[in-house]
C-alpha cells in the first residue's frame, strides 16, 4: 500500500509531501520529460533514507498512533486471510451474541483451529455494531464457550487481542463484566488445549486480558499491552490528558519492554511503517507464527502444557526490596 493510499499520521507528513513530489515528477516526465532517471532514482533513495530515519526512530506515542491507524488490519482481515475456510458460531447460550467477539472453526494450511477474535469494524456502522471493539459479558462467556468446545474435540486455540477495553457501560456491569472476566481467567488457565494468543492492535486492560490467557502470546510490534490507555494513565497521574506521550513512554507497554519482562513470549515484526503499509506480509508472518507454535504445542502433554501455563503467569511481575521492613 502507498502512503498516498490512506491518512497520513502526523510523523508521516515529511514523508508523505516527498512522495507526493516524486508522483509529480513523474507525471510530468510523461509529457515533458525534464528529469532523468538518475535524478529520479535519486530522489526515491532519498525517500527510502527518509522513511527509515523516520520510522525507525518512533516515540511510543508515534508508535500508539499507528496502532490506532484506521486502516490498520482488523480481526476480520487476519481471518479472511489466515483461513483456507471459517464457520462463525454466534452466541454465548446465556443472553444473546456480542458481536465484538468473533469466533468459529477455521482451517489454516490444513490445520484446524477454533479461532476467537476481537473486532473493532472498520467503518461507522460496523463499528458501532462491533461496539467498537469493547466486548460485553456474553462476549467473553461466547469466547469460553468456543474454547470448552476446543478442548472436547482436541483443537488448539487462537485468540486474537485488539480491544480498548472492556464495555465500560451499566449494563455490561448489571451483568457481571468484572465477575466474567475474572471467570475467564480461571478457567483459561486450565483449559486442556493449547492455546495461542496474539495482540494485533490495542490490548487495553482486563478487557483484553479476559482472552489473553495462553501458552504462547505474541504481539506485533508497533501494538500495545497495557493495563489502561496513554490517556487514562496520563489522567488519573497529571489530571491532564494531554501528557499522553509521557504516560506513553512511562508505561513501557510495546513489544521490546513486555518482552523483558516476560509478559510476551515473541515479537512479530511489522512492515516498515505499520502492519497497514503492507498488510499480506503481516498475514503471512503471523500465519508462519500460528503454525510453527502449533507445532510445538501439540506436542507436549497436556498435563505438563497446563502446569507450564499456570507457572508462567504466577512468575510475572517483579519487586525490588530495599533494606529491611521498620519494627
Amino acid at each position: 500500500m502507498s502512503t498516498q493510499e490512506f491518512q497520513a499520521l502526523e510523523h508521516e507528513k515529511q514523508i508523505l509531501e516527498c512522495a507526493n513530489t516524486i508522483d509529480q515528477v513523474k507525471e510530468q516526465n510523461r509529457n515533458n520529460p525534464l528529469w532523468s532517471k538518475v535524478e529520479i532514482e535519486k530522489l526515491e533513495t532519498k525517500l527510502d533514507r527518509l522513511k527509515k530515519k523516520v520510522y525507525q526512530n518512533l516515540t511510543p506515542w508515534e508508535r500508539v498512533a499507528i496502532c490506532r491507524h484506521p486502516a490498520r488490519p482488523k480481526s476480520i482481515d487476519y481471518i479472511d486471510n489466515l483461513c483456507d475456510s471459517f464457520e462463525e458460531l454466534a452466541g454465548d447460550r446465556t443472553f444473546r451474541d456480542d458481536r465484538a467477539i468473533i469466533g468459529g472453526l477455521g482451517v489454516i494450511d490444513g490445520e484446524r483451529f477454533v479461532i476467537i477474535a476481537q473486532e473493532k469494524g472498520c467503518d461507522t456502522e460496523s463499528r458501532i455494531e462491533r461496539n467498537f471493539g469493547m466486548p460485553h459479558p456474553e462476549g467473553y462467556r461466547k469466547a469460553m464457550r468456543l474454547m470448552r468446545m476446543a478442548a472436547k474435540f482436541k483443537l488448539p486455540v487462537i485468540s486474537l487481542i485488539d480491544t480498548p477495553g472492556a464495555f465500560p457501560g451499566l449494563s455490561a456491569e448489571e451483568r457481571g463484566q468484572g465477575c466474567v472476566i475474572a471467570q475467564n481467567l480461571w478457567e483459561m488457565s486450565r483449559i486442556p488445549t493449547p492455546i495461542i494468543v496474539i495482540l494485533i492492535g490495542e490490548g487495553c486492560s482486563g478487557g483484553a486480558l479476559g482472552m489473553g490467557i495462553g501458552d504462547v502470546i505474541a504481539i506485533l510490534e508497533h501494538s500495545y499491552y497495557s493495563v489502561i490507555s496513554p490517556e487514562g494513565c496520563a489522567s488519573i497521574l497529571w489530571k491532564d490528558a494531554s501528557k499522553n506521550d509521557i504516560a506513553a513512554k512511562a508505561l513501557r507497554m510495546h513489544g521490546e519492554d513486555l518482552l523483558e519482562f516476560g509478559v510476551v513470549d515473541a515479537v512479530i515484526d511489522e512492515p516498515l511503517g505499520g502492519a497497514h503499509h503492507d498488510p499480506e506480509l503481516t498475514f503471512s508472518r503471523v500465519k508462519k507464527f500460528i503454525l510453527d507454535q502449533s507445532k510445538i504445542l501439540i506436542e507436549i502433554e497436556i498435563e505438563k502444557l497446563i502446569e507450564d501455563r499456570y507457572q508462567k503467569f504466577r512468575k510475572l511481575g517483579k519487586f525490588i526490596e530495599e533494606g529491611s521492613p521498620e519494627n
